[in-house]
């Protein structure tokens, strides 16, 4: 495939926020739309670099590298977790959790009473203040484009989906499990250390959010000099 660069005119931002685990969707136009329109182009040359494009159809664009065994790192165990909770927690209070966590709100004063009642739970994620909370997940979660936030209000955008999915799959063993009247209960995320040996099971999507070793400058043009290398063969 003939690569232009020239074509090419928000390659810059695109892999800056892609190669970071932003979470590019139709909240960031010029971006998106440049996607939309260069697609091959781009999953060509990124593809060269190592990195998988993902297109979701629901309006969404992330960088999956190619790691067979890529493990969930700690930023997006929490921000798992925070999503199984959050969706139990919607539903108890006879919300609808699909409605909130696709292009619904949640505001910050609702935190501290979900801190309270999933102490337990935020243990596991080190996370024990409002604080806490707000810096290791809230503020996570709009880094890399999976919510925004607006004078205390926070919208979750069309990436929470893949959080949401990991959710569904869950609720749906759980509900088979009853239908043969099994005692087994939901699982729970759990977070691994960091030094531990012990491996999350493997998926086809791993969610790994963890910044790349090799820098974005140094990737950049190993991309474009390994394109030009096939194009001039």
């Amino acid at each position: 495939m003939h690569l232009d660069l020239s074509e090419l005119s928000q390659l810059a931002p695109i892999f800056r926020e892609l190669f970071k685990g932003f979470h590019i969707s139709r909240r960031d136009p010029e971006l998106y739309a440049q996607l939309s329109n260069f697609q091959d182009q781009y999953r060509g040359l990124f593809k060269a670099l190592g990195f998988e494009l993902v297109c979701d159809t629901r309006g969404f664009y992330y960088f999956v590298p190619e790691l067979a065994a890529a493990q969930v790192n700690k930023t997006a165990q929490r921000l798992s977790l925070f999503t199984f909770i959050l969706v139990e927690h919607l539903a108890d209070q006879g919300r609808d959790p699909m409605a909130v966590l696709d292009g619904g709100s949640l505001g910050r004063d609702e935190l501290p009473s979900l801190l309270e009642k999933y102490r337990d739970l935020f243990i596991q994620a080190e996370v024990q203040t409002q604080d806490e909370l707000e810096e290791k997940i809230m503020r996570r979660m709009t880094q890399l484009g999976f919510a925004s936030e607006e004078n205390g209000i926070y919208r979750f955008l069309p990436p929470m989906h893949r959080f949401l999915d990991v959710c569904l799959s869950v609720q749906q063993d759980r509900d088979l499990a009853a239908s043969l009247h099994s005692a087994l209960p939901l699982p729970t995320p759990e977070l691994v250390d960091d030094d531990s040996d012990e491996q999350l099971l493997k998926t086809d999507d791993p969610l790994d959010l963890s910044p790349f070793e090799e820098t974005e400058e140094q990737a950049l043009a190993r991309a474009i000099a390994e394109e030009q290398q096939e194009i001039d063969a």
